[in-house]
């Protein structure tokens, strides 16, 4: 066909397919109207089937509530009578003119109305409620309006007469006799509404029915008409000549060079594509390629043929320009080179795999010679491919103690391994730099090598990192001194060395005086600055195989090794006693203070770290305490506080049969929502006289003379008690943290302990988390992983208490059933100008991130603390900001705040 033919023949159908599209579209629209009408009519009479249902059950409820007084038959009834309740609401707000279309719908859903009716539903209550037979039935409906308005009052009098006992089997009988009333009164009005609605359903199905009809028969007579008239003037048009190449390979396409468009397409042309010659025909050429290649294509062009499928094949195109029908027609040849275009992508994805890969690469022949590079090679070494080029890679390569690599790295390999390992790297600059590098070869069919394949990486970044980590655990972050774990494993090892060389040591515990004064009359960060003028004094003061250390607020220890005897020690004491007592000037304040000091030895003080520690401590107390500004040796004599300590004892032991401990309960909120997702419990003490103490005025007492674990016990039975109560209460199912002493964690029937109660209680293992210090895993030694894989195995989940505080050893976040990570509140207080502060809490929570562990902070009490936190990362927040420790009791009113009957008004939230 010619192009007028065919613009003719278009012209002559798009009428014809207009038309038609008109009366489809109008049919379809009558339908779709007289569907949605009898979906709504449906949601009415389901809505009254459901009213119905409600309405009579709530009768029955209500007559037997009469005559047993059940609350639960009470609360049966309350509930039908909340669905009559719904449908009301939205009726009387619907039949007011101004009402919230959102609140009116989910009414309806409260009262079991079909959802897909509920739009048409209000469309008719709103336009349509004075219309025929739906007048009728919602006047039915207001009058039962008054009947279940007394049947609520008959429910409050029935219960109020439960209530107080006063309820007759006289006053029950007429209760009921009113019940049945208001029954008999009510299910004629349901019935009629029932019937107007289905009268009025089939009256509109008949109406919309004829209606439709109607329509549909006028539009397809003018459609015919039209359509007669259409095909006659096609019958008169011309057939077309067509040209066939189907008997060539190539996809052969004869296109229209005025317009673009495909006129005809032989065999192979189709078959590639996937389409039919008419569906060929007329399309644009450039929309059956990628990227919309036009047909003046040069010669030799390339480009992706789209078939129909969505596949992509690619080919090469040639066109030439002919006349075909006395017209200009461009003939274009297409032919395929998908293996062409296959291979040449392979060759071009390795070289783009190769030099596109950060870490560096090197290809090595079997003498280990350099063949190739990639980008990143030089980058990091400095060496391009032109200088490494016939040097055998490991020549620039050491291990990190300055050995070559050894020969057993290359018999490895050559035996089908592969290696892998840290070595020191020579730069181009002759500068080197810690490299993790990996080798493997590249074998033939005989297995013999070819190819050495090196891939490396810079890991000097990563390396001081850890390093930096390493050194946070175990360094008092505010003084870098040794921290108390640290501190300990250093005095061990003094005691160790000692023992074998026959010398002694000496622990001097040093506490400065009155320091709780600079605090209050200046500022803590003052007496940040003053804790760190006063290590560097004791450091200033100490040989270079000494150790001091900080293990407390103001308290600051020292290991003195190799000594003749304990009394060599007082000379050092002296010297720190004199530099201690000099003024300090701090942000232009003088500061004098003074210290005491107590010293005990090994080995005639204590045979281990921890007791040398504690009684240095016994002696710098009475140092305190007699005088201040001197130094005391330790003697057994310093223990006379023994009795007060046995008498404590006493009183735990009756605090524990007369349970006088309680637990409070301090929220963990989630920074993101705001949302309470966690508490945790906190022990308190109801002494008889002191009234309420802290956990940190006798658990160390409990945890020395063997109480804690039985302390512990009744915590954990406790919680879990509460956690059952909460949850037969209907609260939220929040988690809650306890925390475990290191004498129970250690003793051996903790886990079967634990799981006891658990079970005891039927608390499900994820409700619980266990809050375990540093200290107290250090302490389980070798069986750490053992408690932790047990606890994994019960489905418990652990938090590391007071990160960053103690050993912080890396190795406790890599155990099991360790999820959460809890940021002691020392590391917050400086949050966010503290620079050290930020910068220690940033790399807990990018390390925390990398482990897959939850964070939690404590001690939030201000909001730009909350806000840092948040930006951060940090998962969870604990502090006064959000929560003081709360009863059980005050914690469920927090959680279930219960509604006073109060009438409605609008309150602004607050922020």
């Amino acid at each position: 066909m010619t192009s007028n033919q065919r613009r003719s023949l278009s012209q002559h159908l798009l009428p014809l397919a207009v038309a038609l599209s008109l009366v489809v579209g109008l049919v379809l629209a009558l339908t779709w109207g007289a569907l949605q009408i009898q979906v709504t009519l449906a949601g009415f009479l389901n809505g009254e089937s459901v009213w119905s249902k409600a309405q009579k059950q709530a009768v029955i409820d209500l007559e037997s509530y009469a005559q047993s007084g059940r609350t639960d038959l009470l609360a049966d009834y309350r509930k039908n009578m909340a669905v009559l309740a719904a449908d009301r609401w939205a009726r009387d707000a619907i039949a007011s003119g101004h009402f919230d279309h959102a609140r009116v719908r989910q009414s309806f859903r409260d009262a079991h109305v079909i959802p897909e009716a509920i739009d048409g539903m209000i469309f008719m209550l709103h336009y349509f409620s004075s219309a025929p037979y739906m007048n009728q039935a919602i006047a039915a409906w207001y009058s039962t309006d008054a009947t279940i308005d007394g049947l609520d009052r008959i429910a409050d009098e029935l219960q109020r007469a439960h209530a107080d006992g006063s309820i007759t089997p006289a006053m029950a009988a007429a209760a009921r006799e009113r019940i049945a009333e208001s029954n008999r009164f009510i299910e004629p009005r349901s019935n009629l509404f029932s019937s107007q609605i289905a009268d009025g359903a089939a009256w509109i199905g008949t109406v919309l029915f004829l209606t439709v009809l109607a329509a549909a028969v006028l539009a397809s007579l003018l459609w015919l008409r039209m359509a007669r008239r259409i095909l006659q003037g096609i019958r008169s048009s011309e057939e077309r000549y067509r040209l066939l190449f189907d008997s060539a390979n190539d996809a052969i396409l004869m296109i229209d060079e005025s317009r673009g468009r495909i006129l005809e397409a032989n065999h192979t042309a189709k078959a590639w594509i996937g389409c039919t010659r008419g569906l060929l025909e007329g399309r644009p050429f450039d929309t059956i390629f990628a990227g919309g290649l036009q047909p003046q294509a040069k010669r030799g062009t390339i480009g992706m043929l789209l078939t129909d499928d969505g596949k992509q094949r690619p080919v090469e195109i040639e066109s030439s320009l002919v006349t075909w029908s006395g017209r200009q027609v461009r003939q274009a040849i297409i032919r395929d080179i998908s293996e062409r275009v296959t291979m040449e992508r392979e060759r071009r994805v390795a070289a783009e795999a190769l030099a596109g890969i950060a870490e560096g690469v090197i290809i090595a022949d079997a003498e280990r010679r350099v063949v190739s590079v990639n980008a990143a090679h030089a980058e990091i070494t400095g060496f391009d491919a032109q200088a490494l080029l016939g040097r055998r890679f490991d020549e620039t390569r050491r291990m990190p103690d300055g050995e070559p690599l050894p020969e057993s790295v290359w018999s490895g390999l050559a035996g089908g391994r592969h290696w892998n390992g840290e070595v020191q790297s020579r730069r181009q600059d002759g500068s080197s730099y810690p490299e993790q590098l990996s080798i493997s070869a590249i074998r033939d069919v005989q297995h013999h090598v070819l190819h050495y394949v090196a891939v490396f990486s810079n890991i000097h970044v990563a390396k001081a990192q850890r390093q930096r980590l390493e050194y946070m655990a175990t360094h008092d972050p505010l003084t870098g001194l040794a921290n108390r774990v640290a501190f300990e494993r250093q005095a061990s090892a003094a005691i160790a060395a000692a023992s074998r060389t026959r010398t002694a040591i000496a622990v001097l515990f040093i506490d400065l005086d009155a320091f709780k004064i600079v605090n209050d009359s200046y500022s803590h960060a003052l007496g940040d600055r003053v804790l760190q003028k006063v290590a560097e004094r004791i450091g200033r003061q100490l040989s270079e195989r000494d150790v001091a250390g900080r293990i407390g607020g103001d308290e600051f220890t020292v290991l003195l090794d190799r000594l003749e005897l304990r009394e060599d020690a007082g000379v050092v004491a002296e010297r720190l006693l004199a530099c201690l007592a000099e003024p300090m000037v701090v942000d232009d304040c003088e500061i004098v203070l003074s210290a005491s000091i107590g010293i005990a030895g090994y080995p005639l003080d204590g045979g281990d770290a921890t007791t040398l520690i504690a009684n240095a401590d016994a002696a710098m107390y009475v140092a305190k305490s007699t005088e201040r500004n001197t130094l005391r040796f330790y003697t057994p004599i310093m223990q006379a506080d023994a009795r007060q300590r046995l008498q404590l004892v006493s009183e735990l032991r009756r605090a524990l049969a007369n349970e006088e401990f309680s637990l409070r309960y301090q929220p963990s909120m989630d920074l993101r929502s705001g949302r309470i997702v966690g508490v945790e419990a906190l022990l308190r003490w109801e002494h008889p006289e002191r009234g309420e103490l802290p956990p940190g005025e006798f658990v160390a007492v409990a945890e020395s003379l063997g109480l804690i674990r039985r302390i512990d016990e009744w915590v954990m039975r406790t919680a879990c008690r509460q956690i059952r109560d909460w949850d037969r209460a209907g609260m939220p199912q929040i988690r809650v943290a306890v925390n475990v002493s290191a004498r129970w964690l250690a003793h051996p029937a903790f886990v079967d302990g634990l799981g006891r109660s658990l079970r005891e209680h039927q608390v499900a293992p994820q409700r619980l988390v266990l809050e375990i210090t540093e200290g107290a895993m250090l302490g389980l030694g070798d069986d750490t992983e053992r408690t932790m894989r047990a606890l994994h195995d019960l489905g418990i989940e652990v938090a590391i208490d007071d990160f960053g505080t103690g050993y912080s050893s890396m190795a406790y976040l890599k155990l099991p059933a360790v999820t959460w990570l809890k940021i002691d509140r020392s590391f917050i207080t400086g949050l966010p100008k503290g620079v050290n502060d930020v910068a220690i809490v940033e790399a807990m929570l990018a390390m925390a991130r990398s482990l897959g562990l939850g964070t939690i902070a404590e001690g939030i009490e201000q909001e730009a603390q909350h806000q840092f936190l948040l930006k951060a990362g940090c998962d969870e927040g604990q502090g006064y900001l959000y929560s003081y420790p709360l009863p059980a009791a005050a914690l469920e009113r927090l959680m279930n705040p219960r509604p006073t009957p109060a009438r409605l008004s609008l309150v602004p939230p607050k922020p």
